[in-house]
């Protein structure tokens, strides 16, 4: 509304935008992100002037500081007892996750943070001034004007941006290398080097609570399947905070060594004493000479021999190496051994091949449950009592703002029927976009597609379910068929509002709990994948989604019915709230999913405000009978295993 719409709207938008900036610097970043996409639709020779980008080069300067009187208001609640040992380090009792060190440059709010520490050369107070890129390279932003990109990011929002932009140029350099497998090595000796400048005051965007990024393990990052691009998921270790601006950065934790001896029991009992030892960690300090604005990187901590050159340290992950106190000692992490070894273990539960195409499937088929014990008990932090283990699927190449949109519309029709008490279910899992064309997604746990169920255990979907949950008239499959009905139900009443297209089975998930998921919304409303038209059904059901919902006679599918027309009478009802949405993102767009003037009156027209609920049951039977049989979702099913071998 903003960035396209008339001038009196944008000026009574723009004070709650930049009160909201100034209390939150997550809220600055994500509305500078959005201000940057929306911006780019307009033409060039606007784009530079436009309300959008000044807006979002007052929130880049830094000028939109919060009082000192606001400052105060908030605090720090910081109330860890600091005392000191020893001249050259600061410890802090107990497992309290936090530090006063700094390398980063830090928020004004930092500077309240008093601590008593006897003064050493190794300690320093004041505040670091690293060397940051110029802001024209910002890859999370789109196109910025010449004076913008003389300015130096602010301390406020610097590391932050920072974070993101290593997220992304990793992305971006993923996709430049042919095969899959030189891909996942790129990836992986990349998230290791982005470890050594954690923790910092950076966070996932995507998450719901406030925490600091610690760890990224990256042996279980995946690459994701993608002909063109390389999105790429991570898993990330974070300890949750108060506030991510005022709570204090938590130190950073080396990975735990153990001697290597002749007995097992010897290893088990070296592995819990070192573990014990990180219970109490040390300030350490703080160095002016960092390379980026948001790393907290003390490679003093790592203990590197001076025999490793800077070089051969990049090549490999800095995990396990070898004494300098002893020549004929050799050490490793306690944390590497645990994690080979529950890799091993995680293999049996996923019941899953690892495909070279798809090196996902193993990875998201794990229970979510599993692989939070695994990761937490290889973990330097794990023993923290607020780690929290969080993912992110991060995109280059792709612009997510029709995703944005269709989130936004699934949200809304789940809080609709919720209210209504309308038992439909849809996962909305959340969208950042970064710029027009980048951004970060929500990953859906404990599920995978349909594709690799099918590839993987070459038997009916149905089939699939009793293997899963037990037979066909046990408690767990009755749950599991229930959870499949409401959910397909509530996604064929989406994939008909918004005519989502491109419904092959690598963009429909299963989980564990027997729902189906639909991703991939950059087909929707007026948009079709290469103008094929191949989809004219309204929605996709197959022979094998009636077969699980025990034929087209069975009690389940009549409820299945009955749930879209519940659905439809109830999000009817609230059928302002879906177009308002899509009538305020058409303005000034030039998305595909709004080219034609008609988008917005045929989106009402399928809302049916004319018919009475007989005749909308009708219409729901005509619906569901015409996908049922539909030629074209088998053509096109059929022509995504031609080209690109989609089961």
């Amino acid at each position: 509304m903003f960035v396209h719409m008339d001038a009196h709207v944008g000026d009574a938008i723009k004070p709650y935008l930049v009160y909201r900036c100034r209390g939150s610097v997550p809220f600055s970043l994500t509305c500078a992100w959005l201000l940057g996409a929306y911006s780019s639709d307009m033409h060039l020779s606007t784009q530079t002037h436009s309300r959008g980008s000044k807006l979002r080069k007052l929130i880049l300067s830094d000028e939109l500081q919060p009082s000192a009187r606001a400052r105060g208001a908030r605090g720090l609640h910081v109330s860890a007892a600091v005392h000191v040992s020893e001249p050259r380090s600061v410890h802090v009792s107990g497992a309290v996750h936090v530090s006063h060190r700094r390398t980063h440059q830090r928020s004004k709010s930092d500077a309240t943070v008093s601590l008593s520490v006897t003064p050493s050369s190794s300690l320093k107070r004041t505040s670091s001034n690293p060397r940051v890129e110029s802001p024209e390279q910002d890859t999370e932003s789109g196109s910025e004007s010449p004076t913008e990109s003389e300015s130096v990011p602010p301390v406020r929002l610097a590391p932050q941006r920072e974070f993101v932009k290593s997220l992304l140029g990793i992305g971006k350099r993923l996709a430049t290398l042919p095969t899959k497998e030189q891909k996942t090595h790129r990836l992986i000796s990349e998230l290791s080097l982005l470890n050594h400048k954690l923790p910092a005051r950076v966070w996932l965007p995507t998450a719901q609570f406030q925490h600091h990024v610690v760890r990224v393990p990256h042996t279980q990052a995946v690459v994701l399947n993608s002909k063109d691009k390389a999105p790429y998921l991570i898993y990330v270790e974070v300890l949750e905070c108060e506030d991510i601006e005022t709570s204090l950065v938590p130190v950073r934790i080396p990975e735990t060594r153990v001697r290597i001896t002749r007995s097992v029991e010897n290893i088990a009992v070296a592995a819990e004493t070192s573990e014990t030892r990180t219970g109490t960690f040390s300030v350490v300090p703080n160095y002016d000479n960092d390379e980026e604005a948001w790393s907290t990187d003390d490679l003093g901590t790592l203990q590197i021999a001076e025999s490793f050159s800077c070089d051969t340290i990049s090549m490999f992950s800095v995990d396990s190496i070898t004494s300098t106190e002893s020549r004929e000692t050799l050490y490793i992490q306690a944390g590497d051994i645990r994690r080979r070894l529950s890799e091993q273990l995680a293999q049996t539960p996923t019941s899953f091949r690892k495909d070279p195409e798809d090196p996902s499937a193993v990875a998201l088929k794990e229970p979510w449950e599993e692989k939070v014990l695994r990761i937490r008990e290889a973990s330097p932090y794990g023993h923290l009592p607020h780690w929290r283990l969080l993912s992110v699927i991060v995109k280059c190449g792709d612009d997510l703002r029709q995703e944005l949109l269709a989130f936004q519309v699934l949200q809304v029709l789940q809080s609709v029927w919720t209210q209504e008490r309308v038992p439909l279910w849809i996962k909305a899992y959340r969208i950042l976009v970064l710029s027009a064309d980048s951004g970060m997604i929500e990953p859906v746990l404990n599920a995978v597609s349909l594709h690799q169920i099918k590839k993987q255990s070459q038997i009916p979907l149905l089939d699939f379910l009793v293997q899963e949950h037990g037979p066909q008239t046990s408690e767990g499959f009755l749950s599991a068929q229930r959870a499949f009905v409401e959910s397909c139900a509530g996604y064929s009443l989406v994939c008909y509002l918004l005519q989502v297209k491109d419904r092959h089975n690598g963009n429909i998930l299963l989980d564990s709990e027997g729902h189906i998921i639909h991703i991939d919304f950059g087909f929707i409303l007026s948009s079709s994948p290469r103008n094929l038209g191949f989809e004219t059904s309204a929605f996709k059901l197959t022979a094998e989604f009636v077969e699980v919902m025990g034929g087209p006679d069975g009690d389940m599918f009549n409820y299945y019915k009955m749930l879209m027309l519940q659905g439809l009478i109830a999000a009817r009802k609230h059928m302002e709230r879906v177009l308002q949405i899509v009538e305020i993102m058409q303005q000034g767009s030039q998305l595909a999913c709004f080219h034609g003037s008609s988008t917005l009156r045929t989106l009402k027209e399928r809302f049916h405000m004319n018919l009475t609920e007989d005749q909308l049951q009708v219409l729901v039977q005509t619906l569901v009978d015409g996908s049922m049989r539909s030629l074209t979702t088998r053509l096109y099913d059929g022509f995504q295993y031609l080209t690109n071998g989609i089961m």
